[in-house]
């Protein structure tokens, strides 16, 4: 019973693991994308370091997958791809596609921590719980990275 506990705890923890790098592969395709549509040089600067961000994120979780005999998820949400049309979908009808893709990337930045601290608190091997405490402080940076930026461009 306690090799079955132990099993299904630990493909529980890939599970998580798995969405997370889904998630960081939306922001780093979305990152990637907008890239090319919004003007300001400043913000395409913090697009590319949040994109390179994202990179290092889901090598690092795909490393870990990997080390316990799992592929590593290589595919992206749904929710992340229709996050992403909206944000083009709005551009495409306003003036300022620096505070709109910035908006958007946001909320993916806080889908992204919201899923990151609850995987934290919920994982029960302590190797993945120092993978992930290592990266928080990476993931806290972004998030608030993207939270400036954004408020700097609705003033």
């Amino acid at each position: 019973f306690l090799q079955e506990r132990r099993t299904i705890m630990s493909k529980s923890n890939i599970g998580a693991l798995q969405d997370l790098i889904q998630i960081a592969r939306d922001s780093k395709a979305f990152y990637e994308s907008a890239i090319s549509k919004v003007k300001d040089p400043t913000t395409k600067a913090v697009y590319e370091r949040m994109a390179t961000a994202k990179g290092d994120l889901i090598n690092k979780l795909s490393a870990l997958v990997s080390s316990r005999g799992e592929t590593p998820a290589t595919g992206d949400t749904l929710v992340g791809n229709l996050r992403q049309a909206y944000a083009d979908l709005r551009a495409a009808m306003s003036r300022n596609d620096d505070a709109i893709y910035t908006a958007q990337l946001e909320e993916t930045e806080d889908r992204l921590l919201k899923y990151f601290d609850q995987t934290l608190a919920q994982t029960s091997s302590m190797e993945i719980r120092a993978v992930l405490e290592a990266q928080l402080p990476q993931v806290h940076a972004c998030h608030n990275a993207m939270r400036n930026l954004k408020t700097s461009l609705a003033a």
